[in-house]
């Protein structure tokens, strides 16, 4: 993620979409207590879904100048939040064993070495902790879109789960998200080479995903537009 030149998540049209985020954080919820971390929190709208009872410390990490800013200025009167601008690689050293969850929401595919990413959080989380990830999936699915938003890649569920594996995590769930996405991202993103606007996000979180979302709450899904995983770190890399 390179702090220069990337925008943040919530300029991302998709930031638009309260059901769609309402829904993941729901998928995470009970991983999430005690001291966690958010990485590439943006302006801090996932943030604020995620901060439940159960979480006594947030460290909402941020390296967007333009993102930074409205971070702060959220949860300005919230002391349960810490809110700092920087890079989770140069500052990772400062929570050795720390948190007992760390959350990546549409940010592993923003950082090129990934791998290298797994092992930092590897190394700040306490043992027993929680990685809770979301990232875009099916490598066949990679537009233009993708590259102007800071995308290296999206994934494939057997390429998460080994590199999640191999960086010292147990698999506690992983599925495919939002199937009626592929299609039309497809369309317009592949055929087409549209960019995602807000109000068809919007559109889109409105009348899609609340059928959606009940639908695949019950009925296992073989492939999706996205994918969600939930990892317990078991062993510490050195």
């Amino acid at each position: 993620m390179k702090q220069l030149s990337y925008k943040g998540r919530d300029l991302e049209a998709m930031s638009f979409a309260k059901n769609y985020y309402r829904w993941v954080a729901d998928e995470f919820s009970q991983f999430l207590d005690g001291r966690v971390a958010e990485i590439g929190a943006g302006s801090g709208n996932f943030s604020s879904l995620i901060l439940g009872k159960k979480i006594e410390k947030l460290v909402a990490i941020e390296p967007s100048q333009e993102m930074y800013p409205l971070l702060r200025d959220k949860f300005y009167t919230d002391n349960r939040v810490l809110c700092r601008q920087a890079i989770f690689t140069d500052i990772y050293k400062e929570y050795s064993y720390y948190f007992d969850s760390m959350v990546y929401v549409n940010v592993l595919e923003h950082i090129e070495n990934d791998k290298q990413e797994l092992f930092y959080i590897n190394q700040s989380l306490k043992n027993g902790g929680y990685v809770c990830i979301f990232v875009p999936a099916l490598a066949w699915l990679y537009s233009d879109f993708d590259a102007s938003v800071g995308h290296y890649r999206r994934y494939y569920k057997k390429q998460l789960i080994d590199l999640v594996e191999k960086a010292g995590f147990e698999i506690v769930k992983i599925s495919y998200f939002d199937i009626m996405g592929i299609i039309p991202w497809f369309i317009f993103f592949k055929i087409f080479k549209k960019k995602l606007t807000a109000n068809d996000a919007a559109l889109y979180d409105k009348i899609v995903i609340p059928v959606l979302r009940a639908i695949e709450s019950f009925l296992p899904i073989p492939t999706g537009k996205n994918l969600i995983l939930v990892a317990k770190k078991h062993t510490k890399l050195e």
